[in-house]
């Protein structure tokens, strides 16, 4: 038997160390990104303010590391010292680390590193009145903010990225799955999975019902499923050691190489 074929879904630029990590384990290791990001040209008037404003927000929130790379051009632009009285939040600790990088200390969620799991922290329970900033790409998933909503805050958003599905030739997808013979896909988000089952006609995504999906929440495992894929494992979160956590146990339960 040989090695098993894994790939990796992360955005261009985003993917060395977790294909590094899967190499040293003496996988077979591909790469094809499912997302593009790309920086936005100009921040609209809204979100221009809310970077002006930072110093009236109580809690700052950075959604993903992508969120600090595209935002601190713009904000270190206005604020050469970060203002006092804010509270900094991360949903992963390598959002925190590159947060850390630029002279921010972040709190950050428990083991349950996303949206939900950041708002057990005891200052984001009670929020009547007070001002919040989520930093994310645009456009996405909205439960952070509705909820922060829900909870009292007067909550808004900074989008300083947009995030492109990869676009491929008409079977160039389930071509590359084929030729790569891949036993395990480690997905990112339910975006990615989307748009991985967009790149395959249904045939193609059927032929994927026996491979082995990694995901990094209970969410994206229920997308997988409805989709009608069988083989779904959820990692702890998105992150590379949750991911290589996640399939070394496969690899453990199942005796693949």
């Amino acid at each position: 038997m040989g090695a098993s074929g894994v790939l990796v879904t992360r955005p261009e630029g985003q993917a060395q160390a977790l294909c590094t990590a899967l190499q040293q384990r003496g996988l077979r290791v591909y790469h094809q990104p499912l997302i593009e990001l790309q920086p936005l040209p100009d921040l609209e008037p809204t979100a221009r303010q809310c970077v002006l404003d930072l110093d009236l927000y109580q809690h700052v929130i950075f959604i993903s590391g992508n969120a600090v790379r595209f935002a601190m051009p713009w904000l270190e632009r206005y604020w050469p010292q970060w203002p006092l009285g804010v509270n900094w939040y991360a949903v992963g600790s390598g959002t925190a680390s590159q947060l850390r990088d630029c002279g921010i200390v972040a709190q950050l969620p428990g083991t349950e590193m996303n949206s939900e799991g950041l708002l057990q922290l005891p200052a984001l329970r009670e929020l009547g009145g007070q001002r919040a900033l989520i930093v994310k790409g645009r456009g996405g998933r909205e439960w952070l903010r509705d909820e922060m909503q829900r909870r009292g805050a007067r909550v808004d958003q900074l989008a300083c990225y947009r995030r492109l599905p990869v676009t491929l030739p008409a079977g160039a997808m389930a071509g590359r799955l084929a030729e790569w013979r891949i036993d395990v896909l480690l997905i990112s988000s339910g975006e990615g999975l989307g748009n991985l089952l967009a790149l395959l006609g249904a045939e193609e995504s059927a032929q994927l019902w026996q491979t082995t999906f990694i995901v990094p929440s209970q969410r994206v495992a229920e997308q997988a499923r409805a989709a009608g894929l069988e083989r779904v494992r959820v990692a702890a979160n998105a992150s590379d050691g949750a991911m290589l956590d996640a399939l070394d146990l496969w690899r453990q339960e199942t005796g693949e190489n």
